[in-house]
């Protein structure tokens, strides 16, 4: 996460109105204070230089320490990189209290100045993680269900935001990003929150919002010594609260589902309903029903998980079309003849599959995976030590460019994953000479892509976001 510039953020500061003008502009001379009194020592100028230049240091790290672990200094953070499949497997067998994934979340993302005020990563640990099986079960099962209403939300919001764009010489001028995003959230929303939500304009642009804001916010707050902190993030919070709007437009919503939980359980009638508030009612605690307070919390945290990791992956995918572009008639014709039963049954489209996969595998949205922080001392098999606060993890970006796990890793084969039988039978496509010897999906979780995490806790929702990529990009 802390691998974007001091510049994007006073960018975006100049973009807001006066009052979070000048806030945005008094952190920006704060940070570059915090940053002229850390350089004076050679490790916190190494650490700094993280923040500018960190895929690279990762990179040039993973080269040079020849599978054995190797540690960063980030300005907030030191980190621990494994990459070899023994000590990945020792992260994901490590107890939960000694290396915690929700531990590294609550760091990077600052819930207490993100997410209204409520500490989600603390309460899971307590609650249970009914949001799991929300994620691997219900939603994963119920995707045959939705890709036929996302289909048809896909080539209408598409065709609309396309004809609000500008036309030169019969050609449109369109910034994907943007445009991508606006589109994931009215998509996503209906996934996760039913129909009636998406068609109130204030929910989709605070939904936006809440995304874009709680990335900028925690990264702020991480650069700051921890005594700041609640200072810092308590300003942020107060003028960027996207989130707070976004929390009070699902109030009503999710207020008159508790009720209809509490009517099924008096035997009265209730609606049935298919969508992740409903699904989350039902994996929490039974003993201690959720308030539907409690409901949101959880589907803020859902919420920003798939926004943000969704949308960038499909603009890099959109990219590699334009840059590759002998790929199109391949999978058009995949399209032509397959897409019909992958929006019945969420399953196949094996070309676009790989494809997927290799802009992925080139182009990750993070250079590192695995993340854990250490809540009690730990210590590899090989000595090396993660302190209480400081992380493990393993460089997943550098992974993917080696010449260990990839042939011709550096060049872009949008086929290599395929089965060389059905690429035998696609018109149009060839058995590229960069290929793996072993076929594979999107969805699979293997030490060479760890897009997704590794073991135990990889990431429940990636079949639904493998269905919903396929689904945007056809």
């Amino acid at each position: 996460m802390a691998e974007i510039l001091y510049l994007p953020w006073l960018s975006y500061a100049m973009e807001q109105p006066a009052q979070p003008q000048s806030l945005f502009l008094v952190f920006y001379i704060l940070l570059l204070g915090s940053m002229l009194w850390a350089i004076r020592k050679p490790k916190r100028i190494r650490a700094w230089a993280y923040l500018f230049n960190g895929p690279s240091i990762v990179h040039c790290e993973y080269q040079k320490s020849r599978g054995q672990p190797f540690e960063i200094y980030a300005p907030d953070v030191r980190m621990v990189f494994v990459s070899s499949r023994e000590h990945i497997k020792e992260l994901d067998n490590a107890p939960d209290a000694v290396l915690s994934l929700n531990g590294a979340a609550k760091h990077m993302l600052q819930p207490v100045y993100t997410m209204n005020g409520f500490n989600w990563f603390d309460r899971r640990g307590v609650e249970g993680v009914g949001f799991v099986r929300t994620l691997r079960t219900l939603l994963t099962n119920n995707i045959p269900q939705l890709l036929p209403d996302l289909g048809v939300l896909t080539r209408t919001c598409w065709a609309e935001l396309l004809s609000k764009q500008e036309t030169i010489d019969g050609t449109t001028l369109a910034p994907v990003y943007p445009m991508m995003m606006n589109l994931v959230v009215l998509l996503n929303g209906r996934s996760l929150f039913g129909e009636e939500l998406i068609k109130s304009e204030s929910f989709t642009a605070s939904a936006l919002g809440y995304v874009e804001e709680t990335l900028l916010n925690a990264e702020i707050v991480k650069l700051f010594p921890k005594p700041f902190a609640p200072f810092v993030g308590g300003l942020l919070g107060y003028f960027l609260n996207s989130h707070k709007t976004f929390f009070e437009s699902l109030i009503p919503m999710t207020e008159q589902r508790v009720k209809e939980r509490d009517d099924r359980n008096l035997g009265r009638t209730a609606p049935e309903r298919a969508d992740c508030i409903q699904w989350i009612m039902e994996t929490a605690p039974k003993q201690n029903p959720w308030s539907a307070e409690r409901v949101i919390y959880e589907l803020m945290a859902i919420w920003f998980g798939s926004v943000h990791i969704l949308t960038t992956t499909i603009v890099y995918v959109i990219h590699d079309l334009c840059l590759h572009p002998e790929y199109i008639e391949p999978l058009r014709y995949e399209l032509d003849t397959s897409y019909q039963e992958f929006e019945r049954t969420g399953q196949g489209l094996p070309l676009l599959d790989s494809f997927i996969k290799e802009s992925a595998r080139l182009t990750p949205v993070e250079s590192m995976s695995v993340r854990r922080c250490a809540l009690q001392p730990f210590s590899l098999s090989d000595g090396t030590k993660v302190g209480v606060g400081e992380w493990a993890c393993a460089p997943s970006g550098a992974i993917n460019t080696s010449a260990e796990y990839y042939h011709s890793p550096e060049e872009f084969s949008g086929f290599r994953f395929v089965d060389p039988t059905i690429l035998s039978r696609a018109q149009g496509a060839s058995v590229p000479a960069a290929r793996q010897s072993k076929s594979s999906r999107l969805t699979d979780v293997e030490h060479s892509f760890l897009v997704w995490g590794t073991g135990r806790m990889a990431c429940p929702g990636r079949y639904y976001a493998s269905a919903f990529m396929k689904l945007v990009i056809a």
